[in-house]
């Protein structure tokens, strides 16, 4: 041990023993300690491993191809499920050949969404952008979500079914290669790039082209039908008696082209004819290549899970991997059948004024090291949206300025970096250590539920994963980085929103 080290060491201890002494009085120090407090390795704040573990309490399912999906997990009593990756970590199932953004790029890319998701809450429609504004060249971000989907039939002949799930004729059928999407609980309207989709209209996407004309099941929506008409704000007239959308993200991104049906394979026993969504034949802005495009979970009518409610249920969850393991959606219920009893619910927050598409739930407080903070509830009241999509959790000024000062002091045995990192004001210099003492942080929703975050859902590459919203009373945002390796169930039809840690 370095005589440089020996300071900082014995003042980390004395903080522990001091803060282990001053606690709720349910238990001896150091069992308090244990339970407020987090021995991690450096490592894993600052770089995720390059092994893949896989799906942690589910059987591992590396997908390739649609044919190569395992039945490894019971959903609820109806309900199906498709693993989820990151599209940079090991489990990936076909890495990008490009290097991850930075944290500078994610970040800058969160706030972009993030503000353009406030604009439109309120409008009732999406913001479109103006002309002559220039669209700024953002990086899709390593922590979204993706799923693999097969889009389409082959095109050989065999039997088909107009209900909404059926079992897979798979060995009369041509192989299909699974199209990998980004998972956005912030959009509605489900699409993918299509042929014909040329540069520069369409972005270079690593695996295939869907090609409608080589699926017998594939058919445009027609002008004047109620699918088309219900396409609302995402409706873009008619083109040769086929509906058109729009899809315009706000933050620099939008994607237009001909409203579809097709049959959707989430795996081998589950496949849901007359699937609507958006055959993309140009985009704008900047998309991952790792992707073909986007799986909607929002709430209105054009989404997967609306499409499916009627089969599944009125609920899904997921469980966002860390950065070395592979997750999951589950439409219909918790991914492990039957274990709904064991979240913690929030209800969802029902707000006319705000657009359907977004859930919305409301915080009563934080605690950092088993201690609640001093922060009024009532800056918590412009709710917060549960994104799939969104990176870093926001939070009230007030709120964030409490949590910040609670951690700076509870982590005072480990040196600031001066000025922050990448936008993110309180960050540290671990190199001088193998492991760290990290304080629990837990988010105190509405109804009570209590969610305890794991380390890398409390730091991002060194620094204390948060930012600050506007204003207090803006709308917040609970990202992903919070969300990792916790079970989040939508039960819109219930309407609550449930947490489960260590599902994946």
């Amino acid at each position: 041990m370095t005589t440089s080290v020996l300071p900082l060491l014995l003042l980390h201890i004395f903080i522990l023993s001091s803060m282990g002494s001053h606690g709720h009085g349910h238990g001896d120090g150091g069992a308090e300690n244990r339970e407020h407090y987090m021995v991690v390795e450096t490592s894993s704040l600052l770089k995720p491993k390059a092994i893949c573990s896989g799906l942690k309490g589910l059987l591992n399912v590396r997908l390739i191809r649609v044919h190569e999906y395992m039945r490894a997990a019971m959903p609820s009593s109806n309900g199906t499920w498709v693993a989820l990756h990151r599209p940079y970590g090991p489990c990936s199932p076909s890495p990008t050949t490009t290097s991850p953004p930075s944290l500078v790029d994610m970040l800058r890319w969160d706030k972009l969404h993030t503000d353009a998701i406030r604009r439109k809450a309120t409008a009732g429609g999406d913001v479109v952008l103006e002309p002559d504004k220039p669209i700024v060249d953002v990086q899709q971000s390593d922590y979204k979500m993706q799923a693999s989907f097969g889009i389409g039939t082959g095109g050989r002949s065999g039997s088909s079914s107009s209900s909404s799930r059926i079992s897979r004729p798979s060995a009369i059928d041509d192989p299909i290669l699974a199209q990998p999407m980004s998972i956005d609980t912030s959009i509605d309207l489900p699409w993918i790039q299509c042929a014909p989709c040329p540069m520069p209209e369409c972005y270079p996407q690593q695996n295939a082209l869907f090609d409608p004309r080589r699926s017998r099941t594939s058919a445009a929506v027609p002008c004047g039908s109620a699918a088309c008409g219900e396409l609302g704000r995402y409706g873009a007239g008619c083109s040769n008696n086929q509906c058109q959308y729009f899809v315009d993200y706000g933050d620099g991104r939008a994607t237009s082209g001909t409203y579809m049906v097709d049959a959707l394979t989430l795996n081998p026993s589950t496949v849901v004819m007359n699937f609507r969504f958006g055959c993309s034949h140009a985009v704008r802005g900047n998309f991952s290549a790792s992707t073909s495009g986007t799986m909607s979970l929002g709430g209105g009518r054009q989404s997967l899970l609306s499409q499916t409610a009627a089969t599944f249920g009125n609920a899904f969850s997921y469980c966002v991997p860390d950065p070395s393991s592979s997750g999951f959606l589950s439409l219909g219920g918790p991914a492990d059948g039957g274990g709904a009893g064991r979240f913690a619910r929030t209800p969802l927050v029902r707000n006319p004024s705000i657009i359907p598409t977004l859930y919305l739930v409301r915080l009563r407080g934080i605690e950092v090291g088993g201690r609640r903070l001093n922060v009024p509830p009532v800056v918590f009241a412009g709710g917060a949206v549960m994104d799939s999509s969104v990176i870093i959790t926001q939070l009230p000024p007030t709120a964030y300025r409490a949590l910040r000062l609670a951690f700076r002091s509870a982590m005072a045995a480990y040196p600031r970096v001066a000025g922050g990192r990448a936008g993110l004001d309180t960050c540290y210099d671990f190199v001088r250590f193998t492991s760290v003492t990290v304080p629990a942080v837990s988010l105190v929703f509405d109804g009570g539920a209590v969610v305890r975050l794991d380390a890398m859902g409390v730091m991002v590459e060194g620094c204390l994963a948060f930012v600050p919203t506007p204003g207090d009373f803006a709308l917040g945002f609970i990202g992903n980085v919070q969300q990792q390796t916790h079970e989040v169930l939508y039960d819109v039809g219930g309407g609550s929103v449930g947490f489960r840690r260590g599902a994946c």
